[in-house]
């Protein structure tokens, strides 16, 4: 009674009557979503409404649940947790129902149940563990190969699920490894392989190998390797003109793909046995890092041409804007921006959004609800949805921060890195930002399994809190 009584004042009552506010403010929207003024039929089991409520209800008996279990068992069974849904989500592929070219929900009835919402938390529950046991460190290959194992399982299985979304997801979980010491050289392959991405369809590959050449050449130049940049430019600059001249005379057409990589495998030998006499393994770590990148780069070009599908094809050139599809593959982000777009300032008020009242806009109700803020609740609306979002995630990691045991710190960076990726994404979808890859907003999306898989993730992380001045081991 009394630990129960300690629980109760130990809450963060803060961030509990925040996730109060989405959930009631994301439940009046998908009830703008998929009613007609004109007919006032409540009770219609039918409805989204009906059975967003439903798990709201089942969600926080849910709640009560995660506040009477000892936070000790989180830590204990969260490896347990890890491989039940790793199960689900292997069985979900044989079992399980397909939607949207994705089989990735258990049906039962007319209830559907998405378990890759349950994986994303025994996720952060098992990294959390991983990287609060036995000295963790990322300077140790055994415990970033356990780690790189639990991150990557779930995002093989899902990806055979074929739901591309929710497995990027999983790329949030940069961020907690970014807090606890991962090198920013990680990140800064990232940033280079996104970049890389994007120039593939726009510019010539021989552009690209030019562009890397000379990325790596002001590298080293800038890393005091001003000698060994020279002779890899000469080496690299004859090798070329050799290659040239050869494939010109064996084929009569000028190969520059092949020249330009003929002369930076040269050079990249001549370099890398530099290196290696001298004893500089910076210069071999650029050079892999340069190799990567061209090897990513012709890999992404043929993944594009032969592997994705016209339609995401598409998807990916009218969100660049290098194609125009207002009817096709842009047609929802389209409807969306007009939807928002014509909210104005203050909306056109509760239920009386037009866009929303005709279904011009596709997944209204569920990837696409942030338009309905956007037409009935206008700019102040959208932007109090936003700020309640940066105030929920900057509080999470405030108390992510003030955690004394690992595990509750990792597991809260955690919880902040999905919310983040959830809301950045799928905001970002809404306007055109970001590609459409169907993931909800959290608590505004309808979606029982969604709902719940959310309000798990943050209350395990209140339970734990409560406990934040012990070592939870």
């Amino acid at each position: 009674m009394r630990q129960n009584i300690s629980t109760l004042k130990g809450i963060d009552w803060f961030t509990v009557i925040l996730y109060l506010i989405l959930v009631g403010f994301g439940w009046l929207n998908i009830y703008a979503a998929n009613t007609d003024p004109e007919v006032p039929v409540f009770f219609d089991m039918g409805k989204e409404y009906l059975k967003q409520l439903v798990w709201i209800g089942f969600s926080m008996v849910t709640i009560g649940i995660i506040f009477l279990t000892d936070s000790k068992f989180f830590v204990e069974f969260s490896y347990i947790f890890y491989a039940f849904t790793a199960l689900l989500l292997i069985l979900v592929i044989f079992l399980g129902v397909e939607i949207n070219s994705a089989k990735a929900w258990f049906q039962v009835g007319g209830m559907r149940f998405q378990p890759v919402e349950l994986a994303k938390v025994a996720a952060a529950l098992a990294i959390a563990r991983a990287m609060s046991r036995f000295q963790f460190s990322f300077n140790k290959l055994e415990d970033i190969a356990r780690l790189a194992l639990l991150w990557v399982t779930p995002i093989l299985i899902i990806i055979l699920q074929n739901d591309t979304g929710s497995a990027l997801v999983y790329f949030a979980f940069f961020i907690p490894f970014f807090r606890e010491g991962m090198t920013p050289y990680i990140l800064l392959f990232g940033f280079i392989a996104i970049a890389v991405f994007i120039l593939t369809l726009i510019i010539p590959n021989y552009s690209i190998l030019l562009i890397l050449s000379a990325g790596l050449f002001l590298l080293m130049i800038l890393r005091k390797h001003l000698k060994e940049s020279l002779i890899g430019l000469a080496v690299a600059g004859v090798s070329y003109g050799i290659g040239t001249f050869i494939f010109k005379t064996e084929t009569g057409e000028t190969n520059y793909d092949m020249a330009l990589i003929t002369g930076m495998i040269a050079a990249s030998l001549t370099v890398g046995t530099i290196a290696l006499l001298r004893q500089f393994p910076k210069i071999g770590v650029y050079l892999l890092l340069f190799w990567s990148s061209v090897v990513f780069a012709y890999s992404t070009d043929y993944i594009f041409e032969e592997v994705l599908s016209d339609y995401q094809r598409s998807r990916i050139l009218v969100l660049m804007g290098l194609k125009e599809d207002p009817l096709g593959a842009g047609y929802n982000v389209n409807q969306s921006k007009i939807a928002i777009g014509s909210g104005g300032l203050t909306g056109k008020g509760f239920l009386q959004g037009t866009q929303t009242k005709f279904n011009f806009v596709p997944e209204q109700s569920t990837d696409f609800i942030f338009c309905t803020v956007g037409e009935e609740w206008g700019f102040l609306g959208t932007s109090t949805v936003v700020i309640l979002f940066v105030i929920l995630l900057m509080r999470l990691v405030f108390l992510a921060e003030r955690q004394h045991s690992d595990f509750s710190r990792v597991y809260g960076y955690s919880v902040a890195a999905i919310f983040f990726f959830h809301i950045a994404i799928n905001i970002g979808m809404t306007i055109g930002l970001a590609p459409v890859i169907g993931i909800p907003l959290p608590f505004f999306s309808y979606g029982g399994s969604s709902l719940w898989g959310f309000t798990i993730l943050l209350f395990i992380f209140l339970k734990l809190d409560t406990n934040r001045t012990q070592l939870i081991r």
